[in-house]
């Protein structure tokens, strides 16, 4: 008997072909993920791609199925194509033990797949996967759980509402006063690390991180005039990277210089207690002799001399990292790195940054997959919700792919003794919206010829009809406004315009401006004879924002949605005309629960309502 014979039974001729000829993706191999590429295996799909940059925790595997002990410490990614596929030795897994953001996985190879599965832990990485999905034009079921809370929200660009169109909750900030000068819990310790000494040595700086408040109150000002200073002071750090007194001239200025200089401030300490400076001389010795397994050990809290051994270890690798980074860079734009709970080497950092602060204050230290958990703002999840998504996102699925986006629907599970799962249907983009609310096209151009002033001139002013008042931003900031008009003789490459990035035109006209414009970049070895700069399509429609209405506008008005938990319900009359028009489409069997089981004549489908 053929191994998929009920498989062809239960979902029909039509949708199994489509299922066994469809190449996806799945972002995330965790706890949603393992449950997600069991089902995608033996529901049929022959090709499926996962991407996964974590390894595997000790603690994962009380709901990770697809992982054993023996596995701890490898590959989310590839064990779970290992593992996935015995249970259909016919399916083809391709596994990327990497970060969804890397320049590899850019809009062509988005492009490539029918539909997108995200089963992420994290704001920033949803994001990302939402805003390539939108730009390459691919559907993607976006997932989630909290606790016995689910969420799955299938996303058809053009069609639907993308994950950032409805608001999400803001990350919780804290005053520069307390994490600068009077930390008093673990927390306060991590985010100084993630947030400020890390983004100073090897980011933008800490006026862009969100969980800095800087609102400047009276209680607040002084403190961020102050860190402004010391951020100064790493800035001339900095410039010794790579040096082997690099971890010395950071530790000594975080640790010693700066703690000694808030004991002198008296009159902060009359209710508290000071805190105390680290030596690095008398440290030293003793890290230096902490053998290399230490950093595998994240489960118990590290020594002192052990947290000096892995900050020291971490600036380092990292130091390396960036100059790596550096040697491989195009344009002005300086290469950064930026934090990640999955990242060994910046995970390594914060975790011993934040303990040694925490020591100096007389705080509680932490173990490193503690801080893992509060600085990547990770929820502890439960198996059976994790298993229950999962199978709503596969359901959702077929509606996508059979072309039926208008019947699926955002399901949300939570622990309910009345309704347990609830829907609604899905709304329309909303046009205020900063990722789907604009027009997109891609910017081909040469890199040794196209300058800013050919794109500014030649395409957005000549071909598209914009005025003088625009301006254009890319990953790296702004390159242009009618202020900024020195760049126009630069080449685009030289502002940081590069393969696979994206660049942004916001039309600042007064009286009737156009929704931004984002082109995702390509660059092309183009003819002498031919322009360098061009625009695919070539003929673009650039609508107009909408106008505000009574003081609120459109996205105002369209992107809010409701808590899971607090979803409109339908009434009994809603209800009883859906069971009519079930009736009406197949034959039905009423369950003693209400369960609506259809036949469908065609292809002998068995279809759940």
């Amino acid at each position: 008997m053929p191994r998929d014979r009920f498989l062809k039974q239960s979902l029909g001729n039509n949708l199994y072909s489509q299922i066994s000829q469809s190449r996806i993706l799945v972002v995330g191999a965790g706890g949603i993920g393992c449950e997600l590429l069991k089902n995608l295996v033996t529901t049929g799909f022959k090709e499926i791609h996962v991407v996964d940059l974590d390894t595997i925790d000790l603690s994962n595997l009380n709901r990770q199925f697809l992982f054993r002990h023996a596995h701890i410490k490898k590959s989310k990614a590839l064990v779970a194509k290992e593992t996935a596929g015995k249970f259909n030795p016919g399916v083809s897994i391709e596994a990327y033990h990497a970060n969804i953001k890397d320049p590899q996985f850019n809009i062509e190879w988005f492009k490539s797949f029918v539909i997108v599965f995200n089963a992420l832990d994290n704001l920033d990485a949803r994001r990302h996967v939402n805003r390539m999905c939108i730009a390459a034009e691919v559907p993607l079921i976006e997932s989630g759980t909290t606790g016995f809370n689910g969420q799955v929200q299938p996303i058809k660009p053009g069609q639907t509402q993308c994950y950032d169109c409805s608001p999400k909750e803001t990350p919780k900030s804290f005053p520069v006063c307390t994490i600068r000068s009077t930390p008093s819990q673990p927390i306060h310790c991590i985010v100084w690390a993630k947030s400020y000494l890390f983004t100073e040595l090897f980011g933008i700086g800490e006026d862009e991180a969100p969980e800095l408040d800087h609102t400047e109150d009276s209680d607040n000002k002084e403190e961020i005039e102050n860190l402004r200073q010391e951020a100064a002071a790493l800035q001339k750090i900095r410039q010794s990277m790579g040096s082997q007194e690099f971890p010395r001239r950071v530790f000594e200025k975080v640790y010693s210089e700066d703690i000694e200089r808030l004991r002198s401030m008296e009159d902060m300490w009359k209710t508290r207690k000071p805190p105390n400076a680290l030596d690095y001389e008398t440290l030293l010795p003793k890290a230096t002799e902490i053998p290399p397994t230490i950093f595998q050990q994240d489960q118990r809290t590290w020594t002192l001399e052990e947290n000096v051994a892995v900050f020291n270890s971490s600036l380092t690798r990292l130091s390396n990292r960036l100059d790596e980074a550096k040697a491989k860079s195009i344009g002005n734009a300086p290469p950064i790195l930026t934090f990640d709970k999955d990242d060994k080497d910046t995970l390594d950092f914060v975790a011993s940054a934040a303990n040694l602060r925490s020591i100096s204050f007389g705080i509680e230290t932490r173990s490193e997959f503690d801080i893992k958990q509060m600085a990547g703002n990770i929820i502890p999840a439960i198996a059976t919700t994790n298993a229950t998504t999962a199978a709503l996102c596969v359901l959702q699925a077929f509606k996508v792919l059979q072309g039926n986006v208008q019947k699926a629907k955002m399901v949300f599970l939570s622990k309910s003794v009345d309704r347990a799962l609830d829907r609604e249907d899905l709304r329309a983009p909303d046009p205020g919206c900063a990722v789907c609310g604009n027009a997109r096209a891609t910017l081909a151009f040469n890199p040794e010829r196209a300058t800013l002033g050919d794109f500014v001139n030649e395409v957005l002013k000549s071909k598209l009809g914009y005025s003088d008042e625009l301006s254009i931003q890319t990953d790296a900031g702004l390159i242009y406004d009618p202020d900024l008009e020195e760049n126009l003789s630069k080449k685009l490459s030289d502002l940081g315009v590069v393969k696979d990035s994206f660049v942004t035109i916001i039309d600042d006209d007064d009286d009737s401006p156009r929704i931004n414009l984002i082109l995702a970049v390509s660059e092309i070895d183009f003819p002498e004879t031919s322009p360098p700069v061009v625009l695919v399509p070539e003929a673009l429609q650039i609508p107009k924002k909408a106008k505000p209405t009574n003081g609120v506008t459109h996205s105002e008005t369209n992107g809010h949605v409701e808590p899971a938990g607090q979803k409109r319900k339908r009434d009994a009359d809603e209800a009883e005309l859906e069971t009519d028009n079930i009736r009406k489409r197949g034959k039905v069997a009423e369950q003693p629960n209400g369960t609506a089981i259809t036949i469908d004549d065609d292809e002998g489908a068995i279809v759940l309502d």
